[in-house]
């Protein structure tokens, strides 16, 4: 791809972050929304609710100074009414979102990377020092990534800190229901008899790095790949199976940090998980246009 067209896919990604397209049906889905509804009417539709969504994720955005962002979105937008914080919080935090929603319809196989990350959660201290103690200030976040187009295929928010071999077979799985895999690439985490095992069993290729200590004594799976391994060498193994582009996933977590920040605005490990899957479905939306 040239400039021209990278210069292209950014230019609309700033289109898409004021997208006003819904203003067109908004009074017909504000009486659909209603019709039959008890109490007081719903005034924002939740294409309205979306779009506060992204501008609350992409400039990090407390809930009151999102009510001040409607206020004067309002001005210029009469349609749009301005909303109180409290009820945009609730709004938002009811929206359900698919992450994988945007993704490329795709029937050849592909290759995916694995690998986790930590997001700060310094704002969430109550719930993390219950449960991890002060100094406890993040929480992991489990990408699969189709190292071709960048997606996040599956991604995996564990409650606890989940070694990355625990977390695997769930990622593994979340990336089949999307995708047909032929190649898994993961770093030393993965050197684990049981993930060898369990992509050989599903006519995955394993590109797993093994530990320097590593001795074929653990699983048959494994082991061929441990001897191939000290066999070449590094430098020739990882040219030979392409390992070098495990680093797709790193470049994922880089610009998924660089659009969103390395911090989670919410408190609680519930409203931490919708976050994170609102910001993966956001990333996949812009990583596809």
């Amino acid at each position: 791809m040239g400039w021209k067209e990278t210069d292209e896919r950014l230019i609309k990604r700033g289109e898409l972050i004021l997208d006003l397209g819904f203003l067109e049906n908004y009074e017909k889905d504000l009486k659909a929304m209603n019709t039959g509804k008890v109490g007081p009417p719903y005034l924002l539709t939740p294409s309205y609710i979306q779009l506060l969504t992204t501008i609350r994720i992409l400039y990090r955005m407390p809930y009151r100074q999102l009510e001040g962002f409607t206020r004067s979105l309002h001005a210029l937008v009469p349609k749009l009414p301005s909303a109180d914080y409290s009820g945009l919080r609730k709004r938002i935090l009811a929206l359900p979102v698919d992450p994988y929603q945007s993704l490329n319809e795709k029937h050849e196989p592909i290759s995916i990377a694995v690998d986790s990350t930590g997001v700060k959660v310094h704002r969430a201290g109550g719930w993390v020092e219950r449960k991890h103690g002060k100094k406890k200030r993040y929480v992991k976040l489990h990408f699969a990534v189709d190292i071709e187009s960048k997606e996040v295929v599956a991604m995996n928010i564990p409650t606890d800190d989940m070694h990355d071999v625990k977390a695997f077979p769930d990622l593994l799985e979340e990336a089949g229901k999307r995708r047909k895999i032929k190649r898994c690439l993961g770093d030393g985490a993965y050197d684990s008899g049981d993930i060898y095992e369990a992509l050989e069993a599903q006519g995955i290729e394993s590109v797993i790095k093994p530990r320097r200590n590593s001795v074929p004594d653990t699983s048959s799976a494994r082991g061929r790949v441990v001897e191939e391994f000290h066999g070449l060498g590094y430098e020739a193994w990882a040219c030979e199976k392409g390992y070098g582009m495990r680093w797709m996933v790193e470049t994922a977590y880089s610009s998924f940090k660089r659009l969103f920040g390395e911090c989670s605005l919410s408190r609680t490990m519930e409203n931490i998980a919708h976050e994170l899957v609102a910001k993966v479905a956001l990333y996949n939306l812009l990583v596809n246009m």
